[in-house]
């Protein structure tokens, strides 16, 4: 499935240097080296594009995306200025036609750099009938250590998250990614410990926190054990009930084989207490809102990171929720963003972030 969603991409990117070259051409100086030299016009105008692909020293995704949005807004300048000459009867040259596309491009993709690398704060404010108290809820998702984040700016956010004094982190998927460097994986569990919190920190596995490919140089092990050595707990289609007031409920992540359903991971539990789940991929909403469960913590999404995916997330029934609060019966559902993105360090659909809830009893 992966290769064919790679291979299309390649071919789609292809089709888009063609295009994006053919506008180029446009340039008065180009077309005037085209009438000297047709295979000249055509190299100027790929050297041109020369800057777009050095970003492959950074990856291949990221100068695919950047090349794949300059022919979409190079066709969308085409078509705007072709309706302006169809209602006003106004002629615009191919500089101007070529400079719009190349700007708006700087600026949409420079607005999502922005938000991918600054990670915003999102606030909740949830009730409940339940003898629960007060309770502040920190959670991360999607740090990807290595992708945006490196360890050490991990670290720096764990002292923003501190500095709200949270009674507990809960840490929904995704830690790590499949070429995450050991000294960052280390340095961010060892920020962790350092974490003041009443109850401390609570970690469920995401897709790529076991790895996809081997490609990094520590193990699933090593991984867990740097959790647990920093105090961190490992919750794997598990629960653990908290001060007597309220359980935290890990599931193991949707793409594990024999993961238990939530109805057994709830079936013994006292459904007077408030029960918040861990599940890093934001699907099974309608068994998880029949479970009883009062809250339901996800990631994965990013927020839809780049348009389009998190459409086909949706629209595939690959998610329940793309992101934000939603409430379903009794359960509160909530998607983060991610504290951090995977791969592409830029966001055109949402934002990173970490959240903070307050859960306050009636």
């Amino acid at each position: 499935m992966w290769k064919l969603i790679i291979a299309f991409a390649f071919v789609v990117t292809a089709a888009a240097v063609v295009y994006i070259c053919s506008r180029l051409r446009r340039f008065p100086f180009l077309k005037r080296l085209k009438e000297r030299s047709n295979i000249l016009s055509w190299l100027a105008s790929l050297a041109m594009l020369l800057p777009i692909g050095l970003l492959i020293l950074y990856n291949v995704t990221t100068m695919l995306v950047v090349l794949l949005h300059l022919a979409l807004f190079f066709a969308i300048s085409d078509l705007v200025f072709l309706l302006i000459r169809k209602t006003t009867n106004r002629e615009v040259g191919p500089t101007v036609r070529n400079l719009t596309a190349i700007i708006v491009t700087v600026v949409y993709l420079g607005i999502g750099w922005i938000m991918a690398n600054h990670v915003f704060v999102t606030r909740y404010t949830f009730r409940t009938d339940k003898q629960l108290g007060e309770l502040r809820i920190a959670q991360i998702a999607d740090s990807h250590i290595g992708s945006i984040l490196d360890g050490n700016e991990f670290a720096y956010q764990m002292d923003r998250i501190a500095s709200y004094n949270p009674d507990i982190l809960v840490i929904t998927g995704d830690f790590v990614d499949d070429d995450t460097p050991y000294e960052d994986m280390m340095t961010a569990c060892n920020a962790l410990g350092r974490l003041k919190t009443t109850y401390g920190v609570f970690y469920v596995f995401g897709n790529h926190d076991k790895g996809y490919y081997n490609s990094r140089n520590f193990t699933t092990e090593e991984l867990r054990k740097a959790l647990e050595d920093n105090g961190v707990t490992i919750l794997e289609d598990e629960s653990v009930l908290i001060d007597h007031r309220f359980y935290i409920i890990g599931r193991q992540d949707r793409s594990t084989r024999d993961r238990a359903d939530i109805a057994d991971l709830v079936k013994n539990l006292d459904k007077t207490k408030y029960m918040i789940v861990l599940n890093h991929q934001p699907n099974d909403y309608e068994a998880e809102e029949a479970s009883g469960v009062d809250l339901v913590l996800s990631g994965h999404t990013h927020g839809g990171h780049i348009f389009p995916a998190g459409l086909v997330g949706l629209l595939s029934g690959a998610n329940d929720k793309e992101y934000g609060a939603e409430r379903r019966g009794n359960t509160t559902f909530v998607v983060t963003s991610g504290i951090s993105g995977w791969a592409i360090p830029i966001k055109t659909m949402c934002f990173s972030e970490f959240v903070i809830m307050d859960i306050i009893q009636d």
